[in-house]
């Protein structure tokens, strides 16, 4: 009889808040693909991500946007290590070098939040519009300063490129269909990863505080924003399901091999989230923060004030 995962083993997927803890499990993850992976380039581009997100990194100061923090970029790293490793016991297998650009992309895919010394007025959610652009200008320059294989940078684009919601996928330049495979991992690990966070309503509420501070979008407060995320995933399911190729089904092939059952925790998550937010939203605009308990950000966010 066959171990079925308990509730904490399956909250364990999501908390994604300690950086040691998630490089652990992504070179678990790694070994089960390639026990010969030489993971030491890749560590280098991590720790110096963590660096920039803490302020240490030549230049820069902490990223301080407070959706878009550290354990999102973790959540879309750990996401994009598990779906790889699905994709590739799926049959579709991945040279070394394609597990690298995959796991480079998803730590580089939200760095366009950070701001140069100097930058520092906001928080860098400003940047909304234009992060992703600013994230590939870094990537580009970090590739030199690292002395990374300046190859790297025409396919790294592209693959960042896709987590631009501002952008149709279908009209990004990938340079062969293969880098698109590869950008298609990398943007299904950007929503699932997002969305499967046990706190990503509460969350929501920071990215209100987001958009608020970069004039972007047409929600009235908070509670509009949550109200609008109802359609915001039947748009997230169709650009899952079409232009990104349905990649996120692999998450099964990862959880048989990892917990010896076929559930898409990730997806399980999501609609689980999905399906409380209808309740949430169920109730008026002075009720709803009640049903948002999780991780004391709902009061935080009720603390923080946006200049108009």
């Amino acid at each position: 009889m066959k171990n079925i995962p308990t509730s904490a083993e399956i909250n364990s997927l999501f908390a994604n808040s300690d950086p040691s803890m998630v490089w652990t499990k992504a070179t678990g993850i790694l070994g089960r693909i390639n026990p010969s992976y030489d993971a030491s380039l890749i560590k280098t581009v991590f720790d110096d991500v963590m660096r920039l997100f803490r302020g240490e990194y030549p230049g820069y100061s902490s990223i301080k946007t407070l959706y878009h923090d550290l354990s999102h970029t973790l959540d879309v790293f750990l996401c994009a290590v598990r779906l790889m490793h699905g994709v590739h016991i799926s049959g579709t297998r991945l040279t070394d070098e394609e597990i690298t650009l995959i796991m480079i992309a998803a730590l580089m895919h939200d760095i366009g939040y950070s701001q140069l010394d100097g930058e520092e007025g906001g928080t860098g959610a400003q940047y909304t519009q234009t992060h992703v652009k600013r994230g590939i200008a870094f990537m580009r320059s970090y590739l030199v300063e690292r002395h990374l294989p300046l190859n790297f940078a025409a396919l790294l684009e592209p693959m960042i490129s896709g987590t631009d919601p501002a952008l149709k996928f279908s009209q990004i330049d990938f340079p062969d269909e293969r880098t698109r495979l590869l950008g298609q991992i990398v943007a299904t690990a950007d929503l699932t990863g997002q969305m499967a966070d046990r706190t990503y309503l509460e969350k929501l509420l920071f990215l209100y505080l987001e958009f608020k501070e970069a004039h972007f979008g047409n929600y009235q407060n908070m509670y509009d924003l949550l109200r609008q995320t109802k359609s915001f995933y039947a748009i997230t399911r169709e650009k899952l399901d079409g232009p990104y190729g349905g990649m996120y089904a692999n998450l099964s092939f990862h959880f048989k091999d990892v917990m010896g059952v076929e559930n898409n925790y990730y997806l399980e998550s999501i609609e689980k989230n999905i399906a409380y937010l209808s309740k949430v939203i169920a109730l008026n605009e002075e009720g709803y923060l009640s049903m948002l308990k999780r991780g004391g950000i709902a009061e935080k966010s009720q603390a923080i004030v946006v200049p108009d």
